[in-house]
């Protein structure tokens, strides 16, 4: 049960969101109950050790989230995240999403084999990109840029972005179970192009 409890959190902790027991069940090849028991004691086990995070019951859903008290830091983090340049993990992340679009928090994750939660709230923060739900999976989303950001580069479509074909192949391929053909990226309303603030 102790490794279960060990497994659980680490699943959590890359998921990013809400996740549904019966998910996490599967995913941990285990009993939708399991889960219940084990998440119970993993919420008690982080009471106990005084982490930073803390575990949110909702609905049959279960999510690893940082606790209520850490707020005040966390909005000192953003801030402070908000009034510097993009990082390069930021503008990894960014670079991704205009050349692969729509794409889920999944495949951003799985292209650069780290959790991008925080980089994409801190995106959409900033306006550059925009979320909406996923229409191939219930309670998931799917990021693509936004209209600030492709005025922000100069440019009226994706599509005119530098090599936009050749980076978007490239981003597809490196999607799990990716399809030969890229899938269509949005583009931003006929409008005059602004130039690079």
């Amino acid at each position: 049960m102790e490794f279960l409890e060990s497994k659980l959190e680490a699943l959590l902790f890359i998921y990013g969101e809400p996740m549904e027991v019966k998910k996490a069940a599967a995913t941990l090849e285990v009993k939708p109950a399991e889960i219940e028991e084990t998440a119970k004691l993993l919420a008690q086990q982080l009471i106990d050790r005084k982490s930073g995070l803390a575990l949110v019951f909702y609905d049959s859903k279960i999510q690893l989230t940082t606790k209520p008290e850490l707020s005040s830091l966390l909005e000192k983090v953003v801030k402070s995240e908000l009034n510097e340049a993009l990082t390069p993990a930021g503008l990894e992340t960014l670079s991704i999403i205009a050349y692969s679009a729509p794409v889920s928090r999944a495949e951003i994750d799985y292209i650069r084999g780290v959790n991008s939660t925080f980089i994409l709230r801190n995106l959409l923060l900033r306006g550059l990109i925009e979320r909406e739900n996923d229409p191939k999976r219930a309670n998931a989303y799917v990021y693509k840029p936004s209209f600030d950001f492709l005025k922000f580069i100069g440019v009226s479509r994706v599509e005119e972005m530098p090599e936009f074909e050749k980076f978007s192949k490239l981003t597809q391929q490196l999607k799990p179970n990716a399809n030969p053909a890229p899938v269509a990226a949005p583009s931003a309303p006929e409008q005059p192009t602004a130039s690079v603030a």
